[in-house]
C-alpha cells in the first residue's frame, strides 16, 4: 500500500549506501544507468522488457557505449520446472544480445540473478538515470515507489507499466503498455534525452503525493471510510419501512380524511422488463388501483416516464389521475383530455436522435424510445460493463449539446432519457398539492427522476425510495417487491373501517 518513505529518501547520505555507490560508479564510469529490478516471475514480464531493449539498441546505435541496462532478477520458486525453464529463456536473451551489440569495451546488459540487499538496492535506485519497471500483470507494485523516493536529488524518470496498481498513483512516470515493445523502446530513448528540469518537476510531484499518502494515511483513509460506510448503513437500515414504521403509516392513513397518493409505475409497482412494452401491468397492480381509487378519501396518481398512449392503454379504465413524460402531460382523473403542462418543443430531436441512432449500433441490444416530448435510450439488455462505459460516453456527449437546446439529461435504471427542460414529476405533482391541503401524502418512486418529486413534498410526507440508495425520500424499500404488498395493507386498512 504504500513504504517508508523517508528511508529511502535518506538513503543515498548513508556511508554503507555510498560505498555501494562508488563501486557501481568506478564500473560504469560516464555511462547512463537503466536500472530494472523484479522476481523471477512470468508476470514480471522480463522477457518482453529485454525484446524492447534489443529494439532499442537496434533503432538506436548512436546510445551504443553510453548506456547499459542494470537488470537484476532475484530468485522465486526455484525448484519449479517453468520457473527454471523461464531463467533459462532470460540467460539466453542476455547472452544474445550482449553477444550482438556488445564491444570489447562495452557490454550492453549486466545481469544479476540473486536477491540484493537493501545498501546495494538503494545505491542502484539513486545512481540509475532510468528505472525501467514493466509487469505484464501486477499488484501495488512498491519498486516504482521505492524508486521515486530515493531519487532524493530530483533527478531519475520511471518507465511504468500501465499494468501496475501505482501507474494510477504515479502519472508523471512514462507509462506504457508493457506488451508493444516498440513502445517500450521509444520511452527509453525518450527518458534518455528528457532534460533535468523535467526530471526535476515529475520527481518533485510524485515524491509530494507519495511522501503525503503514506501507509499510516492510508491505513486511517481506510478505516475512515469503513466507519463512514457503517454509520451509512445505520442511517440507511433507520430509513427502512420496518413494522413500527408501516403500523405507523397504516395509522396516518386510517385516521386521514384526504390522501394523496403519488406512484411511480416501472421499477416501482411493476419490475423492469427487457423491452418498456413488456412491463404491463397484472391482474395484483389493476386491481390495487382501482381499489384505492374508490375510496373517496384517496386522490391516486401514477406518475411515471411512459407516453400518455401507453397509459390510456393499460389505466384508460380505472378512474385515477395519470401523468405522463415525467410530467409532460397530465390526466385527471374522470377527465378524458390530456392536458399538457406548458407550451413545449419538440424540435431538438432532429439533432439528438442521430446521436442516439449511433450508439444502437455501436451498442448491440440498446434501443430508443421515443415519446412526444423526449428520447430515451435503453441498454437493459446490453452486458453491463460496456452499457455503463458507453452510457457514460452518450451522458458526456448529450450534457454538451443540451446546453444550447434548452433540454436536460436524465439517467434511470440503465436509461438515458432526454426532454425538455423544466419537466419533472415535482413540477406535475405541484398540480395536485396546490388544490388541496392533504391529510395525507404517499410517494413512492426508484430512481432518479423520482427524486424532483421526493424534493416538493412536505416534510411529513411518507416518500418511500425503491432500492437502497441515498435520496430525498424519508424512507426506503429494500426491493420493488415491497411496494404491492404495502399498498394492499391500506385496502384491507379500508375494509377494516368499513365494517
Amino acid at each position: 500500500m504504500g513504504i517508508d518513505f523517508e528511508t529511502y529518501f535518506n538513503a543515498a547520505s548513508m556511508s554503507e549506501v555510498q560505498k555501494e555507490i562508488h563501486k557501481f560508479q568506478s564500473v560504469v564510469g560516464n555511462l547512463k544507468i537503466i536500472f530494472s529490478i523484479d522476481r523471477l516471475d512470468y508476470t514480471k514480464g522480463i522477457p518482453e522488457r529485454l525484446d524492447a531493449f534489443e529494439v532499442f539498441l537496434e533503432n538506436n546505435p548512436k546510445w551504443h557505449e553510453k548506456i547499459v541496462l542494470i537488470l537484476v532478477v532475484a530468485p522465486s520458486r526455484t525448484g519449479g520446472h517453468q520457473y527454471r525453464l523461464l531463467k533459462n529463456q532470460i540467460d539466453e536473451m542476455v547472452g544474445r544480445i550482449n553477444g550482438k551489440y556488445g564491444t570489447v569495451s562495452w557490454t550492453p546488459i549486466t545481469y544479476i540473478h540473486r536477491t540484493i540487499p537493501f545498501n546495494t538496492l538503494s545505491a542502484l535506485y539513486t545512481i540509475a538515470d532510468v528505472a525501467l519497471i514493466t509487469p505484464i500483470k501486477d499488484g501495488m507494485n512498491l519498486v516504482a515507489k521505492e524508486y521515486i523516493a530515493a531519487c532524493s536529488d530530483g533527478k531519475g524518470v520511471l518507465i511504468l507499466s500501465e499494468m501496475v496498481g501505482a501507474a494510477k498513483e504515479l502519472g508523471e512516470a512514462i507509462i506504457i503498455n508493457p506488451n508493444n515493445k516498440e513502445e517500450v523502446a521509444d520511452a527509453i530513448k525518450t527518458a534518455l534525452k528528457m532534460p533535468e528540469k523535467e526530471q526535476i518537476e515529475r520527481i518533485k510531484e510524485m515524491q509530494k503525493r507519495l511522501r503525503f499518502y503514506d501507509i499510516e494515511r492510508w491505513t486511517r483513509q481506510f478505516l475512515e471510510e469503513l466507519h463512514e460506510i457503517k454509520e451509512t448503513q445505520n442511517l440507511m437500515e433507520a430509513r427502512i419501512v420496518d413494522a413500527e414504521k408501516l403500523s405507523k403509516l397504516k395509522e396516518d392513513y386510517y385516521k386521514s380524511s384526504s390522501r394523496l397518493i403519488l406512484l411511480d409505475y416501472d421499477g416501482t409497482l411493476v419490475p423492469f422488463a427487457d423491452k418498456p412494452e413488456d412491463a404491463r401491468p397484472d391482474d395484483r397492480i389493476l386491481h390495487i388501483l382501482n381499489k384505492l381509487s374508490e375510496t373517496p378519501e384517496n386522490e391516486v396518481v401514477l406518475i411515471t416516464g411512459r407516453d400518455k398512449e401507453t397509459l390510456d392503454k393499460w389505466f384508460g379504465s380505472i378512474n385515477i389521475s395519470l401523468v405522463a413524460e415525467h410530467g409532460a402531460w397530465i390526466k385527471k382523473k374522470s377527465h378524458t383530455e390530456w392536458e399538457i403542462i406548458e407550451p413545449l418543443t419538440s424540435e431538438w430531436k432532429r439533432e439528438i436522435r442521430p446521436i442516439l441512432e449511433l450508439f444502437v449500433d455501436r451498442v448491440p441490444n440498446s434501443f430508443i424510445e421515443e415519446k412526444d416530448f423526449s428520447l430515451a435510450w435503453h441498454y437493459r439488455n446490453v452486458e453491463t460493463e460496456h452499457g455503463v462505459s458507453l452510457s457514460n460516453e452518450l451522458m458526456a456527449l448529450l450534457t454538451q449539446i443540451s446546453a444550447n437546446l434548452e433540454i436536460g439529461v436524465l439517467t434511470g435504471s440503465k436509461v438515458i432519457e432526454i426532454k425538455n427542460i423544466g419537466i419533472n414529476k415535482g413540477r406535475a405533482a405541484l398540480r395536485f398539492l396546490s388544490k388541496e391541503n392533504y391529510q395525507f401524502i404517499l410517494a413512492i418512486g426508484d430512481d432518479f427522476t423520482d427524486e424532483a418529486l421526493f424534493r416538493i413534498l412536505p416534510k411529513d410526507a411518507y416518500s418511500i425510495k425503491v432500492g437502497m440508495t441515498s435520496s430525498y425520500a424519508r424512507f426506503n424499500f429494500t426491493t420493488q417487491n415491497e411496494v404491492a404488498p404495502l399498498l394492499e395493507k391500506l385496502l384491507n386498512n379500508v375494509k377494516t373501517k368499513m365494517r
